[in-house]
C-alpha cells in the first residue's frame, strides 16, 4: 500500500533558507510535506521524475493587488503559472476590507459598472468568506488598507480626522486583525492618505502592532522627496514599534537616481537602531499606477464624482494644466505609456506613450491627459519609465530586499484579459530566475529563492510556509533553471513564462507541464490576530 500521495524524485532541492541545493526526493501526504531524503518510488500513488529540475517552495508575492482580481479571475493564471502559490494583497493602502461608508459605496459602484461584481462584504471575515466561496487557485493573505480606512471613515477629506473618525479607523483595523489580516499598508502618495499626518498613521499602526501585524508603505515620495519620505515612514515605524516593509523601493526620475546610496544608508542606520525594516521590489525599471497620479494632491480631494467635477470646472482645470506644465518637462510625456482604459473608443491609445497618443488625438499632452481622465472618470492605468538598471540591481542585491510583483493576477482570457498590463503581471518571478540569476548572475539561485519564499513568510509570521521542510505546507514549484524565463514585454505583456513545469498549492497540482489544471485548492492565509504576541 502506498504511503505517500506524491513523490518528486531526484530533484535539486532549494529549501528557501538560502542554503545550497541538494539532490533528494520529496514526499507529500495530503497538503503537507511528509519526508525529504531518498524515498522508494513504490511508496507513492504518484511519482514525478525531476532529474535536472529544481524544486523549491512556492513563490510568495509579498506585494500584490489581487484583492478584487481573485473574485473576477479565481484561477489566478498569471500568478500560478509563474510559480506563485501565495499572494499578499491590500498593498499601497488599498484593500478590499474592511470597507464601509462612502468608500464602500464608491467601490461597489465602480466594480459593478465595470465587471458586474456584487460587493456584498464589509469586514475582513466577510471578504474571506466570499473569497473561499469563489474557490481560488492560490493562497491569499490580506493587509488592511490605511487609505481604505480613511476613505471609509471620512471620505476624501483633506483634513485631520476627528477623534471619532480616528477611533473608527483604529477599531476597524483591530477588528480586521482579529479576523485574520496580517498587518496594515498605506499609500502616502495617494489620496486620501496623502492628506494624513504621521501621527494618524502611528496611532493605527500601534493598534495593528498590538495584534502582531506589520506596516507596509508606498512612501509619500519615491523621487524628489525620497529621503524625506524614508525618514517619515521610519519615524512612524519607530514610534509605533512595528516591523516595516518599504514597498517597491525605487528612485524615480533621473535627477533622483544618485539618492539611492543615501536612501540605503538611512534604512541601514535604522536597522542598526533596532528597527525591523525590509523592502520589496519588482525586477523592472518602469512603474505602473493610475494616470491620475500625475495630478496635484488638491485635485484628488473628495470622492470620485468630486474629482471628476473638478476636471469639468474650467478654473480648476486651468489650474491643473498650469501646474502640470510647470512641474513636468515636455519630454516627461514620452516616458508615460497608456496601459489600460475602460471605454472602447479609447482602446486605440493603449500601448502608446502620452505624447504619441496626444498627437493621435490632435491635442497637446497636458490637455490630452486631462481630457482622458475626465472621459474615463479617472480610471486609467499608465506605465511610467522613470528608473535605471543600475539602481534596480543595487536594490535587488540588498539582503533585506524581497520580490513582489506590485500587480493583480490576470489571464489571457476573461474579464481581466484586456489592456496592456505591466509585464510584471506575467513575468516577475521567472524574470528574477532567468535574467538576474542565470544571465547577469546578480543573485545566486538559493539567495533568489530565499527572497521569494522564506523571507516574506518570516516577515509575515507564517512559519509553516516558504520552506521545504517536513510538516510545512506543500506549496511547491518545479522548474528548469536552464530555461526559466519571462516572455512578457511592455508591448505584448499577456504572455506566460517558460520553464515552470509544475506548481502545487496545498499539495494539489495547479500547473502541470506548464499548463493550468483548473484546480482551485487555494486557501485564505490568516494571521493569528490579536493573540499572536
Amino acid at each position: 500500500m502506498a504511503t505517500y500521495d506524491l513523490i518528486i524524485r531526484d530533484a535539486d532541492l532549494i529549501d528557501g533558507t538560502g542554503t545550497p541545493a541538494r539532490r533528494a526526493d520529496l514526499a507529500v501526504i495530503g497538503d503537507r510535506i511528509a519526508e525529504i531524503g531518498r524515498i522508494a518510488p513504490s511508496a507513492a500513488h504518484r511519482v514525478i521524475e525531476a532529474t535536472g529540475l529544481t524544486l523549491s517552495p512556492g513563490f510568495v508575492d509579498i506585494h500584490s493587488h489581487s484583492d478584487y482580481h481573485l473574485l473576477l479571475q479565481p484561477t489566478a493564471d498569471s500568478a500560478v503559472r509563474q510559480g506563485v502559490t501565495l499572494e499578499i494583497g491590500g498593498n499601497c493602502g488599498y484593500a478590499a476590507a474592511p470597507i464601509w461608508g462612502p468608500w464602500l459605496e464608491e467601490r461597489a459602484t465602480i466594480y459593478c459598472n465595470l465587471y458586474g461584481l456584487d460587493h456584498d462584504w464589509r469586514g475582513v471575515a466577510e471578504y474571506f468568506t466570499r473569497l473561499e466561496a469563489a474557490g481560488i487557485s492560490e493562497n491569499f493573505g490580506l493587509l488592511i488598507g490605511h487609505n481604505t480606512l480613511r476613505g471609509s471613515a471620512m471620505g476624501g477629506a483633506n483634513r485631520p480626522p476627528s477623534e471619532a473618525e480616528l477611533e473608527a479607523m483604529i477599531d476597524a483595523a483591530r477588528q480586521g486583525m482579529t479576523e485574520g489580516a496580517l498587518g496594515v499598508s498605506t499609500g502616502l502618495v495617494y489620496a486620501p492618505a496623502c492628506f494624513s499626518t504621521p501621527e494618524e498613521l502611528e496611532a493605527i499602526a500601534a493598534a495593528v502592532r498590538e495584534c502582531g501585524g506589520i506596516l507596509t508603505c508606498h512612501m509619500r515620495s519615491e523621487g524628489d522627496g525620497l529621503l524625506e519620505a524614508i525618514d517619515e515612514i521610519i519615524g512612524v515605524a519607530e514610534q509605533a514599534n512595528i516591523p516595516l516593509q518599504i514597498s517597491h523601493l525605487k528612485t524615480s526620475g533621473e535627477r533622483n537616481w544618485p539618492k539611492l546610496h543615501e536612501a540605503i544608508c538611512r534604512i541601514e542606520d535604522a536597522q542598526a537602531r533596532g528597527v525591523h525594516i525590509s523592502c520589496d521590489r519588482y525586477p523592472y525599471t518602469a512603474s505602473n499606477t493610475g494616470l491620475q497620479a500625475v495630478l496635484p494632491d488638491w485635485a484628488l480631494e473628495g470622492g470620485q464624482q468630486e474629482r471628476v467635477e473638478r476636471l469639468r470646472n474650467p478654473a480648476a482645470r486651468a489650474r491643473m494644466a498650469q501646474e502640470l506644465t510647470q512641474h513636468y518637462p515636455p519630454d516627461y510625456w514620452s516616458r508615460l505609456m497608456i496601459s489600460e482604459v475602460t471605454r472602447q473608443e479609447h482602446r486605440r491609445y493603449e500601448g502608446l506613450r502620452v505624447d504619441g497618443a496626444a498627437t493621435l488625438a490632435e491635442t497637446g499632452p497636458v490637455d490630452f491627459v486631462l481630457d482622458l481622465l475626465l472621459a474615463e472618470r479617472m480610471q486609467i492605468d499608465a506605465i511610467f519609465f522613470t528608473m535605471c538598471d543600475e539602481n534596480l540591481e543595487a536594490i535587488l542585491a540588498e539582503p533585506y530586499t524581497m520580490i513582489g510583483s506590485d500587480s493583480g493576477c490576470r489571464s489571457h482570457e476573461g474579464p481581466l484579459s484586456h489592456g496592456r498590463p505591466h509585464p510584471r503581471t506575467f513575468g516577475t518571478f521567472p524574470r528574477v530566475l532567468g535574467h538576474f540569476v542565470r544571465e547577469t548572475r546578480l543573485l545566486d539561485l538559493p539567495l533568489a529563492i530565499r527572497k521569494m519564499t522564506w523571507d516574506p513568510c518570516r516577515k509575515l509570521g507564517l512559519s509553516d510556509r516558504g520552506r521545504l521542510k517536513p510538516g510545512c505546507m506543500a506549496d511547491l514549484v518545479l522548474f528548469d533553471p536552464s530555461t526559466v524565463s519571462d516572455r512578457a514585454t511592455y508591448e505584448a505583456p499577456i504572455q506566460y513564462p517558460v520553464g515552470i513545469h509544475h506548481v502545487f498549492v496545498n499539495g494539489v497540482p495547479v500547473v502541470e507541464a506548464g499548463e493550468h489544471t483548473g484546480a482551485r485548492p487555494g486557501r485564505v492565509v490568516r494571521g493569528s490576530g490579536c493573540g499572536r504576541y
